[in-house]
């Protein structure tokens, strides 16, 4: 069976140069200058990948990505204009041009529309950081099915109630651009992600399939070496569908909810939606005007670094060419910063926080969590109430903070679990659920670009039978 530390692919595998990028970047802003443009960007990327699924064994889909794009916005004053094309050829990138521009000369004024001020860019030394994000797979398509199929026979052999699977997947993805625009930025950099997941069916035998339960589990990481190993991941899977077996209805009740740690980072990114710019200018947010005041429980901070090394979320600048900073979100439970690009900027009065296009490295933790606060001490916080393991639905209302989100878990008795529960929902506002954070575990867990752990909720209403 392959290993998944391999060595690396040269860049060389992309079609296109750096060099080759910055000559296309800055020729669409020659373009664009003629045409009497007042100020401009633009972007070229390139994306390389391989993706295998297998199912029972068998494989299922074999698929390899090479995509590439350029796209161009123009501003003629505070009228703004944008067109994107695949077509890299001088007529291509002309045309592309002219669109945009086009566009920007019969579209209204927008006061808060233009490029970021100079000094907010990276430029220099803060726009060629190495943060360590390119690290290719020299993987081929036998290769991955091979890790593929290792996860899946490792879930399906864990227990015989593991009757059928999903299938398992392996991806294997590298891209790079280059960006720049006519106030002096240009920059880019390559980078990878792969993952491996897998999701197991188990089911009790000589039933007629009323209880059947699925869960998956998957890794993912920049560098492929840094990837769990498929066996781990398969069996992981396995243990967790197995535990679901026998779930059971509960009568409604109000009690206190545990979070396990990969979806506490789902409250995280609320959070970040409703303090960022666009639901705040558009005053859409249950956060409006939360800047200086407490948002969440006082014994917790938050904390970005955009500087991490091989972070999911690590960027020297975001994707208006801001530089990105290290920076203190929420302290003692009190919002310290939006997350601003520099038109929501604008539109509120700030400056931007060099969040175009999302935040980056988030950590939420407690200054009550001690070393040993690991699930079975969480467990034992809770004492009596819902353990949740999964949520379904995207029911959560921005502008009042409602929140209601269909669920399973377990439900726990005197700090142990005492069986499965399913076909419950969880509701709550957000805005008071942030505020009751009793406490947050040990266990940290890092999905995407949020790291936090395990978080109980004090109470929330549980709709059941």
């Amino acid at each position: 069976m392959p290993s998944l530390i391999a060595a690396s692919l040269s860049p060389s595998d992309f079609a296109y140069t750096r060099e080759r990028f910055r000559e296309l970047a800055e020729g669409a802003l020659v373009t664009a200058r003629s045409l009497g443009a007042s100020d401009a960007v633009a972007e070229v990327s390139e994306g390389v990948g391989l993706s295998v699924s297998v199912r029972k064994g068998e494989t299922e889909n074999v698929e390899r990505n090479r995509d590439k794009s350029l796209s161009v916005t123009v501003y003629a004053g505070q009228r703004r204009g944008n067109a994107s094309t695949s077509d890299f050829s001088a007529a291509g990138l002309e045309q592309t041009v002219r669109a945009a521009w086009d566009i920007a000369r019969f579209t209204a004024a927008d006061p808060a529309a233009g490029l970021p001020d100079v000094d907010d860019l990276a430029i220099g030394a803060a726009a060629e950081r190495d943060l360590d994000l390119f690290h290719p797979w020299s993987i081929d398509a036998e290769q991955a099915i091979a890790i593929a199929a290792e996860c899946e026979a490792a879930a399906l052999a864990v227990d015989r109630r593991i009757t059928n699977s999903e299938g398992a997947g392996v991806s294997a993805q590298q891209s790079h651009f280059y960006a720049a625009n006519t106030r002096g930025f240009g920059a880019g950099y390559a980078s990878s992600r792969h993952s491996l997941s897998v999701a197991p069916i188990a089911s009790l035998p000589g039933r007629s399939g009323d209880d059947m339960q699925r869960d998956a589990w998957y890794t993912s990481m920049r560098v492929p070496g840094e990837l769990a190993a498929p066996a781990k991941v398969g069996r992981y899977a396995a243990e967790r569908a197995l535990s679901r077996l026998g779930s059971r209805k509960i009568k409604t009740c109000e009690v206190p909810v545990l979070y396990e740690s990969s979806l506490a980072s789902g409250l995280l990114g609320a959070y970040v939606q409703a303090t960022s710019g666009g639901a705040l200018y558009r005053k859409s947010s249950f956060l409006e005007g939360s800047l200086g005041k407490p948002v969440l429980a006082d014994h917790i901070d938050v904390r970005e670094d955009p500087h991490r090394l091989r972070g999911k979320g690590s960027a020297p600048f975001d994707d208006e060419g801001v530089v990105t900073k290290a920076r203190d979100i929420v302290t003692g439970g009190v919002a310290q910063s939006y997350f601003l690009s520099t038109y929501s900027a604008r539109k509120l009065g700030l400056k931007t926080t060099g969040h175009a296009g999302g935040s980056h490295n988030m950590v939420l933790a407690s200054r009550l969590t001690a070393p040993g606060d690991d699930l079975v001490a969480m467990l034992k916080k809770l004492h009596r109430g819902l353990f949740v393991i999964e949520l379904m639905g995207q029911g959560i209302n921005f502008v009042t903070g409602d929140y209601s989100r269909g669920a399973a878990g377990f439900w726990v008795e005197n700090g142990k679990i005492a069986y499965p529960v399913h076909e419950v929902t969880i509701a709550g506002n957000l805005r008071q659920m942030l505020r009751s954070i009793v406490a947050v575990g040990a266990d940290a867990y890092t999905m995407g670009s949020k790291t936090i752990g395990s978080v109980l909720i004090e109470r929330m209403k549980i709709a059941g039978a």
